[in-house]
């Protein structure tokens, strides 16, 4: 990567604050040369990569910044800081009152993934908290929910009428905090059903704040995010900087690394992942899982597609790229078309929740998301 890329020299300067390892004196090279800080820092929020960069230029010390983008950057930190306190004291209190309803949870992203990969909850950006929860235990949990002051926006006759949202959203009506609930049936973007009695089997404790919080295993959570990031179409350089900080900071079993891609399909996802941190972010990977990596050609020509819009912040412009784009990822001749038409035919509340629809059979449903998606992406004349 290099200052020729589509958005120059800003993106060339986050490039280095994203990687696990960057060099602080190039770095500070680059910011005492002229630059337009105002598409600096846009750049910056569109990548989600605000925290990361803001803790890097505090790192080549003062006089690196001028003054007035100095403050800038510490007061919005600071502003992220506290809101990432905040959601952190509500994850325990979730947590505390789920344990003692017998409910079990796992965190995941979220401020377990910035300490995993940075050592700070608060470097990584993000806006809400995401658990796992056994699809048995939904009900459950979003009466436990409700009774805690926050508003589903999936109802629960929606619930009862067994509805499969892309995720269960509750919001705090006070405090305006968002929680997301997943279980095994809202991963629609992992190719293969989530295998959930094991990723609780093998869950273990992260420290926040003084406190344990039950989360994925390494392993585990490193397929997540890659195929959170290919769900995304690699669009933003955080999805990208959190996997090049996790393979970096975290002690990972390959081989369980491999077995958990494998479990939900998702080997091509992880490849493209491992790829794209190598290649963008120079982070380290074992000689041997370099090799097979390298060996996966089809990974290599969509981490090559992925650069053309990553700079921009932007994504596969219609439908039929995005299409496209989701069966390679798949990968196979069979899988990738099957993959599409999965997605394609599995409604989501945005396919339901207006008015008496979410009481309606989920075939109709089913029936009406290939023209709701059409209408959304199929800008581009030529899908």
């Amino acid at each position: 990567m290099n200052e020729s890329t589509t958005a120059g020299a800003p993106w060339a300067l986050l490039v280095e604050c994203a990687r696990p390892n960057p060099c602080i004196e190039r770095l500070d090279e680059m910011l005492r040369r002229p630059r337009d800080w105002p598409v600096l820092l846009e750049l910056a929020e569109k990548h989600s990569v605000f925290g990361l960069a803001a803790s890097r230029f505090r790192d080549c010390g003062a006089g690196a910044l001028p003054p007035e983008i100095s403050g800038e950057l510490r007061e919005r930190h600071r502003a992220q800081v506290l809101f990432t306190l905040r959601l952190t004291a509500e994850m325990i209190r979730l947590f505390d009152r789920f344990t003692a309803s017998g409910v079990e949870a796992l965190v995941i992203k979220g401020p377990v993934l910035s300490a995993r990969c940075y050592g700070d909850p608060g470097l990584r950006q993000y806006g809400d908290l995401d658990l796992i929860v056994r699809d048995k235990d939904i009900l459950r949990s979003t009466e436990l929910m409700m009774s805690l002051g926050y508003e589903p926006r999936v109802p629960l006759t929606a619930i009862q009428a067994k509805k499969i949202p892309g995720e269960y959203v509750f919001r705090e009506s006070r405090t305006k905090l968002l929680v997301e609930f997943h279980t095994e049936l809202t991963f629609r973007y992992h190719p293969r059903p989530l295998p959930m009695e094991k990723l609780f089997e093998r869950q273990v404790r992260v420290k926040i704040d003084a406190h344990d919080v039950p989360a994925l295993s390494p392993e585990d959570e490193l397929i997540l995010i890659s195929i959170h990031g290919a769900k995304h179409f690699w669009e933003q350089l955080s999805y990208i900087a959190d996997v090049a900080a996790f393979v970096s900071k975290q002690d990972l079993d390959w081989a369980r690394v491999r077995s958990s891609a494998e479990e939900v399909g998702g080997e091509r996802m992880l490849n493209v992942a491992l790829r794209l941190a190598a290649d963008v972010l120079d982070a380290p990977l074992p000689e041997g899982v370099a090799a097979l990596v390298r060996r996966d050609r089809a990974a290599g020509s969509l981490v090559g597609q992925i650069m053309r819009w990553l700079p921009a912040a932007g994504a596969p412009p219609g439908i039929l790229a995005r299409a496209i784009f989701r069966m390679r990822m798949r990968g196979g001749v069979f899988s990738g078309p099957a993959y599409l038409l999965r997605l394609s035919f599995s409604p989501t509340e945005e396919d339901w929740m207006e008015g008496d629809r979410n009481k309606r059979h989920w075939f109709l449903d089913a029936l009406g998301r290939p023209f709701r998606l059409a209408r959304k992406y199929g800008k581009d004349a030529k899908s």
